[in-house]
């Protein structure tokens, strides 16, 4: 069944109690639709009924599947641009993604050095991050750090877990759909890929970057499995710390080490992939880093 919703009186003429159909479509024709989707996920709620709504834009069809987080059960896009439809299946690739894991590899520090001053990024996002998560950063893009947030609490200063101190201006970091993005390219609205320490991503979005002057220190691991090395330079402070594998899971401090504790021996977690990259993405080619 149609329902044409433009005032506050046809949104509730609209209950799952007394309707005998199973299925509805709605479109929301007025000002408001974001407070008016969210009324009918929290009436439908419970009910064996499939709710969707006439979208004309993908951002608009984006409002509706994330109203009241659990969103409507789909949605109809009415459009005439087929631009908008690629940007829709976009959205559904990446949220299908969300339920994979990110293969993540074992590494052992092999050396840690200061080295001086550098512009180092951080990251505040518009989500909460929790123990165990961070941003996928490195050098070179064939291995990238999993830096982890500053959620943990600490006698000297209050957590901030939105904000991960993710390295200098060069570095490399993972965003969704497979790609690399500087951390100089970083902006407030941007997308970026948070892992845990099993692998599960999602995504988040920018809400501001800080870019600032401080001391940096280099650190390189070589994988436990193979021969390649890789890179990372961070702030050297006690806040700044990498994941370590699962085996420390269940303390919150043990599973992350403070870069300023960082020593040879410690092993530590890295994403491998193709290191050939042109403007974020994997290419086939030969390329040489160090």
């Amino acid at each position: 069944m149609f329902y044409g919703v433009s005032s506050p009186r046809e949104l509730e003429l609209i209950r799952p109690d007394d309707m005998e159909v199973d299925n509805l479509v709605i479109n929301f024709q007025g000002e408001w639709q974001v407070i008016p989707a969210e009324n009918i996920v929290a009436a439908f709620q419970g009910f064996n009924r499939t709710v969707l709504a006439v979208a004309t834009t993908s951002t608009e069809a984006q409002v509706f599947l994330e109203a009241l987080e659990q969103g409507l059960d789909g949605v109809v896009l009415k459009v005439e641009d087929t631009g908008e439809i690629l940007k829709l299946k976009e959205y559904f690739d990446r949220r299908n993604e969300v339920s994979s894991r990110l293969a993540l590899t074992k590494a052992t520090i092999t050396n840690v050095e200061v080295v001086g001053m550098g512009d180092r990024v951080c990251v505040d996002l518009c989500s909460v991050m929790r123990p165990g998560e961070g941003l996928l950063v490195g050098s070179f893009a064939r291995g990238l750090f999993l830096v982890h947030s500053e959620c943990l609490e600490t006698n000297y200063i209050a957590s901030r877990p939105f904000r991960i101190n993710a390295g200098p201006v060069h570095a490399y970091l993972a965003v969704p759909g497979g790609k690399t993005c500087y951390l100089s390219e970083l902006r407030a609205g941007k997308e970026v890929t948070v892992v845990d320490q099993s692998g599960l991503w999602r995504t988040a979005i920018v809400g501001r970057v800080k870019i600032e002057s401080r001391p940096l220190v280099l650190v390189e691991a070589k994988e436990n499995l193979g021969e390649e090395t890789y890179s990372i330079f961070l702030q050297n402070a006690e806040t700044v710390g990498l994941v370590c594998p699962s085996e420390a899971e269940g303390n919150n401090t043990s599973m992350v080490i403070p870069v300023t504790s960082l020593k040879v021996g410690d092993e530590i977690l890295v994403r491998k992939q193709g290191g050939a990259r042109h403007t974020g993405i994997e290419i086939r080619e030969f390329i040489l880093e160090k």
